[in-house]
């Protein structure tokens, strides 16, 4: 009898893992469907109806649900703080969002792979905080393999790429910012309580920047509307996968370890590769497999490095 609390333990975090697989992989897939495949070419916009979402539902979640209690702005330097973050996380999703319009997504989460090396990069500049040289040497893989995919992507597009960079580099620096900014244990947020502060304004930096970029928005959107019927439903279910992708997370990471959380992650996006070639039937070639292998066990062994030599 004693052993029905672990197993009933272990059934909840691999049901919490499957969750967070799908509706990460899930928004990546609708968001390359509907900006690529469906007409919906407004990556901006699209951003705006998930950050939406993230700022119902997190204010749901905590307030009504009490997922996690609410921890309160407590001045307006840490709300500045938060505001800073938001719009890095802005320019990030958003460029993501932008290169899905031009690349796989296979080679989309084989750039994407690369985080490691630019938040270590963005550490060492803004802090310099060092790693051990064992650590660095772990990162040449990651960006070796990317070189290779890129070399070997019959789909790849310049502007795609560098957005897809862009978005990754503005993910790491987040991070960085996040672990800067937000360090005082008077001013920490759990990711959650984060996401309710960042995501309303995130709305309101996404919405001068629609209609400025996108003016034309509403009018297509009504016009693709009318000819698809189902439009609205599929935006609605990206925006509430892109919110239940932030609660996962969360709820994975503090379910399990550091390090199973850094596995998890890097079996994800082979898994979204391969999701997404089966799907989107684009042509891959083995110089493009070749890389992008490369570059996860570049990944794995960053991790592994990093949780030895810390």
């Amino acid at each position: 009898m004693s052993s029905s609390p672990p197993k009933k333990q272990a059934v909840f975090i691999v049901s919490l893992v499957v969750l967070w697989y799908s509706s990460n992989i899930g928004v990546l897939l609708l968001n390359k469907f509907l900006l690529s495949n469906y007409g919906f070419r407004f990556p901006i916009f699209l951003t705006m109806c998930h950050m939406s979402a993230c700022a119902i539902l997190s204010y749901i979640s905590i307030a009504f649900l009490k997922i996690v209690p609410l921890q309160k702005v407590k001045s307006r330097s840490q709300f500045a703080k938060i505001a800073t973050l938001s719009i890095v996380f802005c320019a990030s999703v958003v460029g993501g969002n932008i290169s899905l319009r031009y690349l796989p997504v296979s080679f989309n989460q084989a750039v994407g792979a690369t985080t490691p090396f630019f938040t270590a990069l963005f550490a060492y500049l803004v802090t310099l905080k060092r790693e051990a040289w064992i650590t660095y040497g772990t990162l040449v893989p990651v960006v070796t393999g990317v070189v290779i995919a890129s070399e070997g992507e019959p789909g790849f597009h310049l502007y795609g790429f560098i957005m897809c960079i862009s978005a990754t580099a503005a993910r790491a620096f987040k991070s960085v910012l996040q672990s800067i900014l937000l360090s005082s244990e008077g001013e920490k947020l759990n990711s959650m309580n984060l996401l309710l502060y960042m995501s309303p304004v995130a709305v309101l930096v996404l919405m001068p920047a629609a209609i400025i970029m996108e003016p034309n928005v509403m009018e297509v959107t009504l016009s693709l509307a009318k000819e698809h019927r189902y439009l609205w439903v599929l935006v609605l279910i990206n925006s509430t996968l892109a919110y239940a992708a932030n609660l996962l997370n969360f709820l994975v990471t503090k379910h399990t370890s550091a390090l199973t959380l850094q596995v998890l992650g890097n079996a994800k996006g082979a898994v979204a590769v391969v999701i997404s070639i089966l799907l989107f039937r684009n042509p891959v070639t083995f110089i493009g497999i070749a890389g992008y292998s490369l570059t996860v066990i570049g990944v794995a062994a960053y991790g592994e490095t990093k949780r030895r030599y810390r």
